[in-house]
């Protein structure tokens, strides 16, 4: 039973208040649609880590980490350390973001065009936007269930709380754009961080670090601890995910706005490596309490969807005001989360699919309004997609496959673009069609024991067309050169 009581809804109350007032504070500072989408390219080292690290942990983050801990064990958290050593590299070599910044770019697909041409530049904006939304599709509907656990509300309020929270983002986000995201993230970034550490001490002390692991060992055996002998993940499965966090370094779009907000590529390189071993702990501590979880349910309190595991523990764990805390710090997580991808894939459907249709550039103004209006568009969409679909097994797997429809054949492109002399329009053709194509059969099979090799044809099969098709074609490129500045 919850202890949700009024100092709860005090702690929450006043946080929404707050990240509203912030929010709408930055739309006076909006007047050009480059403010809107990349923040004027002023975004230092400091700001663009609090709000990566804002960004890319929501509720859903906290859910599916969970449920990886709560599967899988210490295991669980393989993803997160591939990721910190993808951006650990990236960061320290400035591989592919140093001439992507150095661009003067909006979005990845305006770069990709310099070297393909437009019809590549709107292809990959299609697939960017495909694969970015039904991503981001699921977002709502595990953020509200979570809430809903947690807090004890009823589920049938589920709906109408992904609502207002969505409309909440939807307004300072529209308004204020990337200015309103950064300075936001700022203070979600801050709510967050209190109430992710002083839960993992309250669970620690609770119910006990050895007690874990010696559960969790008990329960999963060497898999909780051998990503490679776990019998979800083994060695294909952590083959994709490392070509997955690579791409997801190099291409992920809210990942890469922060690149393309920076000051300078020297900023964009020290924001990556100075965040890169937060990803270890985004992954981690969730992931400490699903296997808390895991360890401390009973038959009767344990639920039968292992995502609901992690908040049926918080909710019976927590005393008043520390929920009202822990519900602030995942409204924190979620808010950020979701203005940033608002933002993202908006961004692209306005700079590579809508503005390479029309003869005459939008003005400054018209731009803003079409930015908004596609914002709005784009809620809507997420309202009605979170409630009917059906995940067909792990909620990471199917975020990562999703992401797969874009991430490896844009992964390919970026680099051929950027160092390859001879690719050109006709083998980026083929590596967005090849990439998309084994996640899309997946998302309509719903096979789940196969999404690892699913994951990994989409990567064979975009670097395969790249190849071959640039190779076997005769066709010109725009530029006979790579466009990157070294």
């Amino acid at each position: 039973m919850s202890s949700f009581g009024w100092i709860d809804w005090g702690i929450v109350s006043i946080y929404m208040i707050g990240t509203m007032v912030a929010g709408l504070a930055m739309r006076r500072y909006v007047g050009k649609v480059e403010h809107f989408i990349v923040a004027g390219r002023e975004m230092d080292v400091y700001l663009g880590i609090a709000s990566l690290a804002a960004t890319e942990f929501g509720i859903i983050t906290a859910m599916y980490t969970a449920e990886l801990g709560f599967k899988n064990g210490f295991a669980g958290a393989t993803p997160g350390i591939l990721m910190a050593l993808a951006m650990a590299a990236v960061g320290l070599t400035g591989f592919v973001i140093t001439p992507l910044r150095n661009s003067g770019a909006l979005t990845i697909p305006e770069l990709l065009d310099r070297k393909f041409g437009r019809q590549v530049r709107w292809l990959a904006g299609v697939v960017i936007v495909l694969g970015g939304l039904l991503n981001m599709g699921v977002f709502l509907r595990i953020g509200g269930e979570f809430l809903m656990i947690v807090s004890g509300i009823p589920l049938r309020y589920l709906e109408v709380t992904m609502t207002i929270l969505l409309l909440t983002v939807l307004v300072y986000t529209t308004l204020g754009g990337m200015l309103s995201v950064l300075v936001t993230d700022y203070l979600q970034f801050l709510v967050m961080g209190v109430g992710l550490v002083l839960v993992s001490v309250l669970v620690a002390l609770k119910v006990g670090w050895p007690e874990i692991v010696v559960g969790v060992e008990s329960r999963l055996g060497p898999g909780a601890f051998n990503p490679l002998v776990s019998p979800e993940m083994g060695v294909t499965y952590i083959s994709w995910q490392a070509l997955n966090q690579l791409a997801v370094v190099l291409t992920w779009q809210t990942v890469i706005q922060r690149v393309l907000a920076s000051r300078d590529a020297r900023v964009a390189r020290r924001v990556y490596t100075r965040t890169s071993f937060y990803f270890v702990g985004r992954f981690l501590i969730p992931a400490f309490w699903g296997m808390a979880a895991l360890v401390t349910l009973d038959a009767v309190r344990m639920p039968s969807n292992s995502l609901h595991a992690m908040p049926v523990f918080l909710s019976t764990l927590l005393p008043s005001g520390f929920i009202g805390l822990v519900i602030a710090s995942m409204l924190a997580a979620e808010m950020s989360t979701d203005s940033s991808y608002l933002l993202t894939w908006s961004s692209i459907l306005y700079n590579d699919i809508v503005c390479p249709l029309r003869r005459q550039p939008f003005s400054e103004r018209q731009g803003l309004y079409v930015n908004r209006l596609i914002i709005v568009a784009i809620g809507v969409f997420l309202l009605f997609y979170g409630l009917w679909y059906q995940l067909p097994g792990r909620v990471w797997d199917y975020l990562s496959i999703t992401g797969n429809i874009y991430l490896s054949s844009i992964s390919v492109l970026i680099i051929a673009c950027c160092y390859w002399k001879r690719a050109n329009s006709v083998g980026a053709v083929a590596a967005i069609l090849g990439g998309a194509l084994a996640p899309i059969v997946f998302l309509l099979s719903g096979l789940a024991e196969h999404v690892a090799a699913a994951g990994l044809a989409s990567f064979g099969l975009a670097t395969s067309g790249m190849i071959a098709g640039s190779l076997l074609s005769r066709s010109k490129t725009p530029k006979e050169q790579p466009v990157a500045v070294p």
